[in-house]
C-alpha cells in the first residue's frame, strides 16, 4: 500500500491534534483499505514510518502498538524533513494473503 497520511476520509482534510491522533487516523485508514482488500492488519508483514520529527517516537510507538499487539511486523522508522500537507507522519506498509 503506498504511504498513507492523516486524512478523514470523511472530510477529506488532515485530522486535528498531535502526533496521537494523527498515528490512530493513518492506522484507521490502513486498516480500512486493507480490510477493502480482504486483508487485515494481521496480514502486514513491513511497515515503513517516515517521521517529521524522530522526538514524537514514543508517543507514536505507544499508539502502533495499540493496532500491532501480537507478532507485529518489521518495521523501519525514518525522520523526514517534511511530508504532504505538513503532516507529523506517514506509514506505508506491504500486506501478504494467500
Amino acid at each position: 500500500m503506498s504511504g498513507q497520511i492523516p486524512i478523514d476520509p470523511a472530510t477529506g482534510e488532515v485530522v486535528k491534534g498531535g502526533i496521537r491522533e494523527q498515528t490512530r487516523r493513518v492506522l484507521e485508514n490502513v486498516k480500512a483499505i486493507l480490510e477493502a482488500a480482504g486483508a487485515s492488519l494481521s496480514d502486514v508483514v513491513k511497515v515503513t514510518v517516515f517521521l517529521k520529527d524522530l522526538k514524537l517516537f514514543r508517543e507514536f510507538n505507544e499508539v502502533y502498538a495499540e493496532y500491532f499487539k501480537e507478532s507485529p511486523p518489521a518495521r523501519t522508522t525514518v525522520e523526514v524533513s517534511n511530508l504532504p500537507k505538513g503532516v507529523l507522519l506517514e506509514i506505508d506498509v506491504i500486506a501478504y494473503k494467500e
